[in-house]
């Protein structure tokens, strides 16, 4: 029977119509080999289908369960969905997840303690895709597959050096556009965050003189400037000097978020020392090197630059490995896409020069987005697809939403004797269930396979 993704109206026939009526027969799943409702402990899952009929299964790394299958209503965003699928794999040792809203249909697979996605099509184009489907999660193949995974291991093995290797570079990250107001403090913070949950060893740098992000990380303790201890040595002495700051000394380390990350500061300061900085040949050159030093210290380098074409946002573009660029997707914002690709030819004309490659573009990542659901469905649809027609960069598939949580967790104070100074947490740490801290989860995933981190 074919299936017509028009004809789904709600969650419950997306499982009927889509589920059982064609995916499960399609892929060679008889009734005796899946279980719809299946509760397992605290868990409940739509269905959960075998490639071998083991009963009882046990949850162990022999475990036959193989596909979880979860479907939503049409009206439901994927992305959100995501964390809670990911605890399932993980939890039970199952391979693939499916998951649907009728309208499309995305396969994960387990990797570790994390899940990647290895398939995506539309519902519409699901007849097309059956066999590659097929070929992933179809009974047969996931029967064979048993017998590859062991061969796999076996040349795993052989190539563990290597990824080891690999995946132990220190990535570095900018995070820039040159318009103001984006969502980029909270980008980097917030990202910071999930990115240190994940088990990354994380350093912040904050070049910007609005020091919003040495805010944002609670290391302002005081409120009179008179009791300013940042301001002896922040990010300025790192770059003022060869020999002396490094980033170990300077780094300190900030409790926003738990497990703790370090932050090297910025101060007010920069603004008016940028002419004696610049002034400097080594100024562009000197925190390249610096990071150098602690590349066996960190597994992510985040750097928050100024909202402008100055000189500190010229220093983070050229130490970077990667660039990405926060944008509201408003017509200024996008107009100002222009300057940074013209900012980031520039840098690159350096970069050669250094013999360091081209920085890698990971993409526009959609911040301060509305959730007004008419604005999502035609609007926001509308801008990404001009940033990638017009300006010829891509956007990423993550989209960071304006919401009440991002300004109350920024926003936490504490009193220190008769002083109230504050003290801000990452919305993850803030509120882990919430739909923010589940945005910032699924951005850190994709910046940790887009940089090669898994």
């Amino acid at each position: 029977m074919p299936f017509n993704p028009e004809l789904c109206r709600n969650e419950s026939e997306v499982e009927s119509k889509l589920i059982v009526q064609y995916l499960l027969p399609q892929l060679g799943y008889t009734p005796e080999t899946w279980h719809q409702e299946v509760a397992v402990g605290s868990i409940r899952l739509d269905f959960l289908a075998f490639a071998a009929q083991v009963i009882p299964f046990v949850l162990d790394a022999n475990s036959p369960l193989s596909v979880v299958m979860e479907a939503k209503s049409p009206k439901q965003n994927l992305n959100n969905h995501i964390p809670k699928l990911r605890h399932y794999l993980t939890s039970l040792n199952v391979r693939y997840g499916l998951l649907t809203n009728g309208k499309e249909i995305r396969i994960y697979e387990k990797f570790k303690n994390d899940v990647q996605l290895v398939f995506q099509c539309s519902g519409k184009d699901v007849e097309e895709k059956i066999d590659t489907i097929t070929v992933l999660i179809g009974r047969d193949s996931l029967k064979e597959s048993q017998v590859i995974d062991s061969l796999k291991e076996q040349v795993s093995e052989a190539n563990s050096n290597f990824e080891i290797e690999r995946q132990d570079s220190m990535k570095i990250i900018a995070v820039y556009h040159n318009k103001g107001g984006v969502g980029k403090t909270t980008t980097v913070v917030n990202l910071a965050a999930a990115l240190r949950k994940k088990g990354k060893r994380v350093l912040v740098i904050d070049l910007d003189s609005q020091a919003n992000t040495t805010f944002a990380t609670g290391l302002v303790k005081f409120d009179d400037e008179e009791f300013d201890d940042i301001k002896d040595s922040n990010i300025f002495h790192v770059l003022q000097s060869e020999d002396f700051y490094p980033i170990s000394d300077v780094a300190r380390k900030s409790n926003f978020s738990d497990p703790e990350i370090n932050v090297v500061p910025a101060h007010i300061d920069l603004m008016k020392n940028e002419t004696d900085l610049n002034a400097l040949d080594y100024s562009r050159l000197i925190l390249i090197d610096k990071l150098e030093e602690v590349g066996d210290n960190y597994d992510v380098v985040l750097i928050d630059t100024p909202p402008s074409l100055n000189l500190y946002a010229r220093i983070a573009l050229i130490a970077a490995d990667y660039l990405i660029i926060p944008s509201d997707l408003k017509p200024f914002a996008n107009q100002g896409l222009t300057n940074v690709k013209e900012f980031v030819k520039a840098v690159n004309g350096f970069r050669k020069q250094i013999k360091k490659p081209p920085i890698e573009i990971v993409g526009v990542l959609a911040c301060k987005i509305s959730t007004n659901a008419r604005f999502i469905q035609s609007t926001l649809k509308n801008r990404i697809e001009k940033i990638t027609q017009r300006y010829d960069i891509n956007v990423m598939d993550t989209v960071i939403y304006e919401r009440d949580d991002l300004a109350k967790c920024a926003e936490k104070t504490l009193m220190i004797g008769d002083i109230e100074v504050a003290d801000p947490v990452s919305v993850i740490d803030f509120k882990p269930d919430s739909t923010a801290a589940q945005e910032f989860e699924l951005l850190a995933t994709e910046v940790l396979q887009k940089t090669g981190l898994i």
